[in-house]
């Protein structure tokens, strides 16, 4: 199997995953905090929702942390329906990377100096995968501390057993 094809196994499942977490968000509680330093449920919610975009973000060579501005987004069917745009347009963008794309770096930058730069494989990887899981884990927090049952990512939880 090519890095592509076992890349979008992992990615299926995971974005699958993602998005039941996304359906819990409640929106009477997006502007909830668990501490004053900590993103607010909505801007966590979003950042989950928003991360799906460096798939096709490779397209370039380059990214600008924060040229982007999301959509508002008031509820869990606005980040469903934002959600699922962005998985389906990565998901086509990484199905059709060569192996010689996949190999060329990928440099993110902030206030117009590099930030990052990593293979695009490895961005695919490390951003779009590890950097989601790690957000998707604190959003399950966040859903616990509001008495939101919580799915299971990757088996039961206490809210679904089975």
């Amino acid at each position: 199997m090519s890095f592509t094809e076992t890349f979008l196994e992992e990615f299926d499942g995971e974005m699958a995953a993602t998005r039941r977490m996304l359906e819990r968000v409640p929106a009477a509680n997006l502007g909830w905090k668990p501490h004053a330093k900590s993103k607010s449920l909505g801007e966590l919610a979003t950042h989950v929702t928003e991360l799906p975009r460096f798939g096709f973000r490779i397209k370039s060579d380059e990214f600008a942390a924060g040229s982007e501005k999301p959509p508002a987004m008031k509820s869990a069917a606005d980040f469903l329906a934002r959600f699922d745009e962005n998985v389906r347009e990565a998901r086509e963008t990484i199905a059709a990377l060569s192996e010689e794309e996949l190999s060329r770096d990928f440099t993110v930058t902030r206030g117009g100096r590099a930030f990052f730069t990593l293979k695009k494989r490895a961005l695919l990887r490390r951003i779009l995968l590890s950097h989601l899981i790690h957000h998707r884990g604190q959003l399950s927090v966040y859903l616990r501390l509001n008495d939101v049952p919580v799915p299971g990512m990757y088996g039961p939880t206490a809210d679904e057993p089975i």
